[in-house]
This record gives structure tokens, sequence and C-alpha cells, in this order.
């Protein structure tokens, strides 16, 4: 299957992404290799590929040193026709107490290696980072490969440099290597078309039900209502073992969500003061999907749409986290995955942000 199919943000495919736990120095040698190798596996060479390296060798000491739980997600990423390599990091507490002064080159403290965020930043084509005290840290460095442009879709009214209003984690349980969740989405005259799907179980089976629905909607003609989609993601979940799925048309112009699920995915609409969630109906897609329901919701100017996986809990929220829903879609998806991925599952989450394009009047 082409991830990259007309311009979708996907998933990584399976062996393009890695967790690894950061506790002890000794992680991040472990790190550098990994990383190196997706590197290489995107045309990453030479002084390019030390920089790589670098970055993410400084920001696993960082989280040995400093950080309780602290983990890295390495992956491939693919996002509206191109591909890139990204590190994002995670951790609880104590967070970072004054970012700026963390940015500065040379700054260090319990031996790291002394260049800073700042330096990282520098490194890579684009970071975010956001940090609480006694909470927690994420953050995020993505590298374009040698003689690439920019990947990612940029929102209408936003420059072509600005970060992605989609983005998605995916980790899978403890022991396997694919993970049997799977998202894609895609920005069409200015909605967002988004789609997650928590296959049945666990491994190669279920990660084979996941990318059998991406399929799906990929060959759905664009756009679609999401209940049309959902139709065509049964069918073509049938020689599957099925799976939960929520589908979303995230249309921030006329302020508004519209949405059909099935199963036990997820699916909110947060905004500044409270989150909504919206209503999937019983079953499984591919085999019980009898009652399939659209259904419209008000979205709130500036509001995030989050997807995800029964992987995470419900117990997260971004109410308390200042300026967050303002932020990377990235970044709001790496936190929900580090305040509710608690569940021993595979762990997916899709984040839409409409901050600053689209929104109502």
């Amino acid at each position: 299957m082409d991830p990259l199919n007309g311009g979708w943000t996907t998933s990584p495919l399976a062996g393009e992404s890695l967790r690894v736990r950061v506790e002890e120095r000794s992680a991040a040698a472990g790190v550098r290799r990994r990383i190196t190798a997706l590197a290489e596996r995107l045309g990453f060479g030479g002084e390019r590929l030390g920089q790589v390296q670098l970055a993410a060798t400084e920001a696993a000491t960082n989280l040995a040193a400093h950080a309780l739980q602290g983990e890295m997600l390495l992956r491939i990423v693919r996002d509206g026709g191109g591909a890139a390599l990204e590190f994002v990091c995670l951790d609880r507490g104590p967070g970072i107490a004054d970012v700026p002064v963390s940015r500065t080159d040379g700054y260090s403290t319990s031996g790291t290696l002394g260049l800073g965020l700042g330096s990282i930043e520098r490194l890579a084509d684009r970071s975010g980072l956001y940090s609480r005290p006694r909470i927690g840290t994420v953050s995020y460095a993505r590298f374009q490969p040698p003689g690439s442009s920019a990947s990612g879709i940029s929102a209408p009214g936003t420059d072509a440099g600005a970060p992605p209003p989609i983005a998605g984690l995916t980790v899978p349980i403890d022991g396997e290597d694919e993970c049997g969740d799977a998202y894609t989405a895609r920005l069409v005259d200015g909605a967002v078309y988004a789609m997650l799907c928590d296959g049945l179980g666990h491994g190669p089976l279920a990660a084979r039900a996941a990318w059998a629905a991406v399929r799906a909607v990929h060959e759905a003609p664009s756009p679609s209502r999401p209940a049309d989609v959902l139709r065509r993601v049964h069918r073509g979940l049938e020689s599957t073992r099925g799976g939960a799925v929520a589908v979303a048309a995230v249309e921030p112009a006329a302020g508004r969500v519209r949405f059909a699920g099935i199963g036990n995915v997820a699916a909110w609409i947060v905004g500044p003061d409270r989150r909504h969630g919206m209503v999937s109906v019983p079953g499984i897609v591919g085999a019980h999907a009898e009652r399939i329901r659209e259904q419209a919701y008000d979205l709130p100017r500036g509001a995030v749409v989050v997807l995800h996986s029964d992987g995470l809990t419900g117990r997260w929220r971004l109410a308390g986290q200042p300026g967050l829903l303002g932020r990377d879609a990235l970044l709001i998806a790496a936190t929900v995955l580090r305040d509710a991925g608690l569940r021993h599952d595979d762990r997916s989450v899709l984040a839409v942000t409409t901050s600053g394009w689209g929104a109502p009047a």
C-alpha cells in the first residue's frame, strides 16, 4: 500500500516507528543506533546524518538526566506527499522551569552535552516543545531527507512553514512489533477528513485490519460524508478480523464536525472551557455494523478534535495546560498519549487543530 496516496497523513508503516524507554544514560546509545538506521533508509549521510545523531543523542541524554518515565518515539513520518525523520520525547515531570533559558547554547545541568534545546531546534527543520512544571514535557524534532523540500500539510491562511493541522502517534503493545491501530487524514477544500481504526486484538492480524481500513478510506471519493466512508471501510474489513473505526469531517469555517463511528474509538471536541464526546454505536466494523449513523456537532473557535483508541483512558484533560490548544497538533497528540496511554494495549491518537485557520467569525 502507498501511504502517500493522494496527500494523506498516515501512520508509519511496520518497522518505521520505534519506541525507546529513556530512563538511564546508557539509553542514549540505543537511541543513536536506532535513529541512524531510520535516517539511512531516507538517504541521510555525512554531515546531515551527524546532525541528526547529535540532536537525538542530546535529547535522550537530557531525558535520562532530568525526566521521570522518559521515552522517545523514533519514526519516519509521511504526510502530504513526502517523508521525513522525526523523534518525539515524552516525560512525566519535573518539567522545565525556564524554557527560554533551556534554549540557550551551552546551558546544561547534570552533565548533558550542553548543546541546549536551542541547538537541537536549529539542527531540525521543524521542532516544538511544551512543558509544565511538575507535570512534564513533550517535544519533537523533524528532519527532512537530503534534497527534499519541507513536507507537511499547511492549513489555508497559514504560512507554508507552519505546523500542519494534523498529527498522530501509534505505539504497539509491549512485545509486538506491529501496531494494531492505524490512522489517516487529509486536508481537502478547507476541511480535514480523518479516520482512526483499532483492529481487534494485537499484532499482525490486527494491523492487517487497521491498514485495510486505511486503504478503504484512500479509495473512497474525496470528499465523502463520514457515514459513506464508514460503509466503505466496513466492506473493506469483511475479509479481516474487523475493528473499531471513527471517521470525522472537521469543518472550521462552518463551525462543525460531522462524525460517524462504530465501536470504542473515542472521539472528542476539545475547546478552551470543556471537551465534548462524539457518539459511536456498538458493533464491529467488518462484521456487525448494521447501524451507521452520522451526527453533526458544534465546533468552537480554536477547538481541537481528538480521536484515540481504547489503549488510552478517558482520564485526560487539556484544561489546566495553558496555551496548549493553540500549539502544534503533534504536541497535543503527544500530551494526550503521555497522560492517558496507561493501558496494556496498542495505543493511538490523532489530533486535528483549528486555531488560526478556517474558523468561523
